[in-house]
């Protein structure tokens, strides 16, 4: 079975969960996570949940369960602490948690950054796994940054990737 027919058979709504790391947003004040539950309801995706939590690998890590095992999310999109700071601590929280890692995500997102912002793409360590039956996708949080990764990756094969979880 080809791409199309994959897409064709995939499901067009997928129940999805915005988790924001910042120590600085709060849910009201948290631009990108409005856009993106705004741009995720225009595909035709129910946003279950929306949550902004610190930038610790505990809270993160708590966040990310909570909406995996208690929200149905079958997507989670986690923006802010994709860093190299030593506070941006969002890819050591999630990325041991993947059962599986979907490399390319990183790279074409840090392609798609440097056509963009030219060499600052370095500085991002974006990436996205399943987790069970889930896929979650951690990006920068920048409101740029977020309308990129959404617009050109994550929504563009969001019900292609959870239709074939749902297989398993």
């Amino acid at each position: 079975m080809g791409t199309r027919e994959h897409k064709h058979r995939s499901p067009a709504a997928v129940r999805l969960g915005l988790l924001t790391v910042s120590t600085t947003r709060s849910v009201q004040d948290d631009q990108s996570g409005h856009w993106m539950a705004k741009r995720a309801t225009r595909e035709g995706h129910e946003v279950v949940v929306h949550k902004v939590v610190k930038d610790r690998i505990e809270d993160i890590r708590a966040g990310l369960n909570g909406m995996l095992n208690f929200s149905g999310a079958q997507a989670v999109i986690v923006s802010g602490g994709t860093g190299v700071s030593p506070l941006d601590v969002t890819i050591e929280a999630v990325e041991p948690l993947f059962d599986k890692h979907l490399g390319a995500f990183g790279s074409i997102f840090a392609q798609l950054s440097y056509e963009q912002i030219d060499s600052a793409a370095l500085l991002s360590r974006a990436c996205a796994g399943t987790i069970g039956p889930a896929v979650v996708f951690c990006i920068p949080g920048s409101l740029k940054a977020c309308k990129l990764a959404c617009k050109a990756l994550i929504f563009p094969e969001l019900g292609h990737i959870v239709g074939h979880l749902l297989k398993g």
